[in-house]
Formats: C-alpha cells, structure tokens, sequence
C-alpha cells in the first residue's frame, strides 16, 4: 500500500505543478514605492512548503496574486528547512508561514486557510 501511494505522488506531482503553473494569477501591480514598502515587510515571512502538496499550491497562488515576495523554503527536501520547522514550529507540517516581528517574537502558523487570511489581512 506504501508502494501504491509513493507511485501516486510520483504520477500526480509533476501535474500539480503543470496545474499550479497554467493557472497562477497575475499579481496586484503597486507604485513602486508601495511596492518596496510590502517587499520590506515580507522579509520577516517565510513559507515552508512542499513543492508538490495542494494546499502549498494554493498559498503560492495567493502569494503570487498578492504579489509578495516571500522566502520559500522546501521542508521535505532540504533537511536544514525541515529541521528549522519542526524546531519552530513543533511539526513537519505545512504550509507554514514563519512570522518574524519587528520587536522579535516568532509566529509560526499552519493551515492553507489561516495562513491565506493572514496574507490577505495585512497586504491587500
């Protein structure tokens, strides 16, 4: 049964992300001054994700028609990344969005949902 599900993730990842690239939304367009002060801000933001997981997927899509630019890191195959999620974070899950304040605590949220609503909040 783990043979069959390991050969469905190999079939099904190459066309998520054919799907995630077809369909990823233009992004909001900002003066260039608007657009500088959100980068500044997404430098304290840092996604983990899986590369080939749906509901990383969508908050790419979000991140891309936000027009943010946010650090991706690959939990599942870059073993620094994964080890700094579980150590922040408390769980290889994701998406997770690791939220650094200005005055220095460390938020680290899961779920595709909150995550998305989150972004949405603070840069539309």
């Amino acid at each position: 049964m783990k043979l069959f599900f390991k050969g469905l993730r190999l079939v099904l990842g190459p066309i998520v992300l054919l799907w995630e690239a077809l369909t990823t939304p233009k992004g909001v367009v900002r003066s260039q001054q608007l657009q500088g002060e959100v980068d500044e801000q997404t430098r304290l933001l840092t996604l983990y994700q899986f590369k080939t997981c749906p509901f990383c997927v969508k908050v790419r899509r979000e991140i891309s028609r936000l027009s943010l630019d946010i650090e991706l890191r690959d939990a599942k195959n870059d073993p620094l990344a994964r080890n700094e999620l579980m150590q922040g974070g408390g769980k290889i899950m994701t998406p997770c969005l690791k939220i650094v304040s200005p005055d220095g605590p460390v938020q680290w949220m899961y779920e595709s949902g909150d995550i998305i609503s989150y972004l949405h909040q603070r840069f539309s």
